[in-house]
């Protein structure tokens, strides 16, 4: 058989191979990359548009003052604080979400932990409550807008010393503000410190 001869007979083999592969590839492309990712915005859009758009939350002039799902830098004596946040120099920077990565024996780790117990400490001595963890450990994704009930609770007193009100009126606004347990059972209590910190300046 001569060059030719082969030429002719292989073209047709490649076509039959080609031919499916390139369907394949378009219909599959046709699919993952346009049909499946509309019927989950449509569906996402009809049946959680908070979620879907970011959850969002708007004050009272309709501008975005934030996110619920990420945390923002509160450090003033008269705010709930939230998680620290191992994001870099910019705290709950979303670009570079993500955790310390340090183990409970490291020593770094143990030098956050000390300064940030330290500055709890200075910021309301009086208080001789435990320090909860969550509030001298980073999240795992560092943009954590929630804070345990007990961490909550343990900067009342400073809250209501602070802002000249009573521990009993800014308790109960943390009780409103939480989120409870799924059924009562499924997860565990909440607080997300920016909702709670908007409540709290409602206040005054």
């Amino acid at each position: 058989m001569n060059t030719l001869t082969q030429t002719a007979a292989t073209t047709p083999a490649r076509s039959a191979i080609l031919r499916p592969a390139l369907t394949v590839l378009v219909t599959l492309t046709l699919v993952t990359g346009l049909a499946y990712p509309l019927a989950t915005t449509v569906v996402a859009q009809l049946t959680m548009p908070n979620q879907a758009n970011g959850s969002l939350i708007v004050d009272e002039n309709g501008k975005v003052i934030g996110s619920a799902l990420i945390g923002q830098a509160f450090d003033k004596p008269g705010e709930f604080w939230g998680r620290l946040s191992a994001t870099g120099d910019k705290p709950y920077n979303g670009v570079n979400s993500g955790g310390s990565n340090l183990g409970p024996s490291n020593p770094a780790l143990i030098k956050a932990v000390s300064a940030r117990i330290d500055a709890l400490k200075k910021a309301d001595p009086g208080n001789t409550r435990p320090v909860p963890v969550d509030l001298v450990t980073a999240s795992g994704s560092g943009l954590d807008p929630d804070i345990s009930l007990a961490a909550a609770y343990y900067q009342v007193p400073r809250v209501a010393r602070v802002r000249k009100i009573s521990e009993a009126q800014v308790q109960a606004l943390v009780d409103r503000t939480a989120s409870r347990p799924l059924f009562g059972y499924f997860g565990e209590a909440k607080v997300n410190v920016l909702a709670l910190n908007r409540a709290l300046a409602s206040l005054h």
